[in-house]
């Protein structure tokens, strides 16, 4: 009887997977908390990074202290995570500015890969979306996410490094002409 009902369902939705698509998950699923540890752990650190930077203003991580939920997340979660969230000094220029001199870094909408992705939903997913709506959502023009991926930790912190540096060099060009 259950097998009647699922077989309507997976016939009227299209949700069958082929057995090579089945494959490919069951194999992904043999590893996925390796990948999970690693890029948890390359979170943590650019996380506690992205708090000592000039170039940002607040970070959101429920791995840091910091955060207002950190206990919270710390009692109910084993590890914290890959995305990050933190707002870049500046505004909506500074973060595309931040998003354009990123190398390791890829520019995407979607995040959540072994693969470290970048985003500034104004610029972005919420683009579309009314400014004072955007505000009041809590999405600024400074805000910018990641999902940190696995590749070598000290590589995506000298990328996050190189493309902030970037951002401080043209606030100081700048020097105060443009409201921050």
């Amino acid at each position: 009887e259950l097998y009647k009902k699922l077989r309507f369902i997976q016939n009227g939705a299209g949700a069958v997977p082929s057995p090579f698509d089945c494959f490919l998950a069951h194999r992904g699923l043999k590893t996925l908390h390796i990948r999970m540890e690693a890029s948890a752990r390359n979170a943590m650190a650019i996380a506690l990074f992205l708090e000592h930077h000039d170039a940002v203003s607040k970070v959101l991580y429920p791995g840091l202290p910091s955060h207002p939920q950190h206990d919270l997340a710390k009692a109910q979660q084993h590890g914290f995570g890959a995305m990050i969230t933190f707002y870049c000094i500046g505004g909506r220029h500074e973060s595309a500015l931040f998003l354009q001199n990123l190398k390791i870094f890829a520019l995407a909408e979607s995040l959540g890969a072994i693969e470290s992705l970048a985003e500034s939903p104004s610029l972005m997913t919420h683009a579309s979306v009314p400014d004072e709506q955007r505000r009041l959502l809590g999405i600024d023009d400074s805000l910018v996410r990641l999902s940190v991926g696995i590749e070598t930790c000290r590589d995506l912190i000298n990328d996050l490094d190189h493309a902030l540096n970037v951002v401080m060099k043209s606030v100081q060009e700048l020097n105060g002409e443009r409201k921050l």
